[in-house]
């Protein structure tokens, strides 16, 4: 950096003190991590030393509160550690597209928005709806958000897939059991400067009235855009901004992240052709199943990740999966089965 015309080239320099960034940042951690392993040493020589005392009972406890902080930070550094991408410290656009089975599909999605919405608050990252399509008579039939935060996409990348519900439907007056699936795209927010040349005439754009519960703007301008991107099909729709132009740019954003996943799944399908793994990022498979009847079971189809609590999941508790699909864990043939 403190070579003579680094700044000269704007988007080099931009690259190198977002690598250096993350290299201090993971310094840091690592030597905090020291430091904290060197206290815990410390707490035991004394505690060894007088063992009877008064004093080093409450040190014990002290220590005890301090090594579960410790596992936990260290748990934490060694998932960071796996994010080898550089897109995985960006944010990330997370879609959910409701299957096919009308008002229990959508209900579905509803809960899987839910359930991400509170993984989200839980870890501090911030949600931002760009475009939502709500279902009929109840959830939604589609939904699109902005997550906000760090290494957002490293973490949520291993969601993508399709998700299976299976349940007594509230919807069904006969209380039969309904199976349901919802699919989940997840996207590295592209920076603005991204290398991926959209065309004009390869784009249409569309603009209409946004949907919501009214306002001042909303449902009275047209301003939220829809953008077909015409070679590949890919649409994008956006209108949680008054603005058109506003939701043009978010929806061009969108749309860059989608071609540069496209690409990618591209590049991931040659890898799985030349080693014969087919299949294993397929996505017109489900990953995961959420069993609520006729017993209580989650279970991840691909690291075989498995429990019985099911709300805790549904409200978000979902780092045991991420952790297991991060970590390369892979299921066993009977964890493969089926399930109800």
């Amino acid at each position: 950096m403190a070579e003579p015309g680094f700044w000269d080239a704007p988007r080099k320099a931009k690259e190198v003190t977002a690598e250096i960034s993350a290299i201090k940042e993971r310094l840091t951690r690592h030597d905090d991590l020291r430091s904290r392993l060197a206290d815990l040493a410390a707490y035991a020589d004394l505690i060894q030393a007088d063992p009877d005392s008064p004093d080093s009972a409450k040190l014990a406890e002290e220590a005890a509160r301090e090594l579960d902080d410790t596992r936990r930070r260290l748990g934490d550094f060694e998932l960071a550690m796996l994010f080898s991408r550089p897109e995985d410290a960006k944010n990330a656009i997370l879609s959910i597209h409701s299957g096919a089975g009308g008002t229990e599909a959508f209900d579905w999605a509803d809960m899987l928005f839910r359930m991400y919405r509170r993984y989200c608050e839980r870890h501090g990252f911030e949600i931002e709806v760009t475009d939502a399509l709500p279902g009929e008579g109840a959830g939604m039939k589609n939904v699109t958000f902005l997550v906000r935060g760090p290494n957002a996409y490293g973490y949520l990348k291993t969601e993508r897939g399709v998700h299976r519900l299976v349940r007594i439907s509230p919807f069904d007056a006969n209380a039969r059991r309904h199976t349901s699936f919802a699919s989940l795209d997840v996207l590295a927010e592209m920076d603005d400067d991204i290398e991926i040349e959209i065309q004009e005439k390869d784009i249409r754009v569309d603009t209409y009235r946004s949907s919501g519960a009214g306002g001042q703007h909303v449902n009275k301008t047209d301003s939220a855009v829809r953008i077909t991107h015409l070679p590949t099909g890919i649409v994008v729709a956006c209108q949680n901004e008054r603005s058109q132009q506003k939701n043009r740019v978010t929806g061009m954003r969108i749309l860059k992240a989608r071609l540069y996943e496209m690409e990618m799944d591209k590049k991931r399908a040659e890898i799985e052709r030349h080693y014969s793994e087919k299949g294993d990022i397929a996505f017109g498979q489900h990953i995961r199943s959420y069993v609520l009847q006729p017993y209580q079971l989650v279970k991840d189809r691909r690291t075989g990740e498995h429990t019985s609590n099911v709300q805790a999941v549904l409200d978000g508790e979902i780092d045991a999966f991420i952790e297991a699909s991060l970590k390369g864990k892979k299921a066993a043939a009977s964890d493969q089965e089926e399930d109800v």
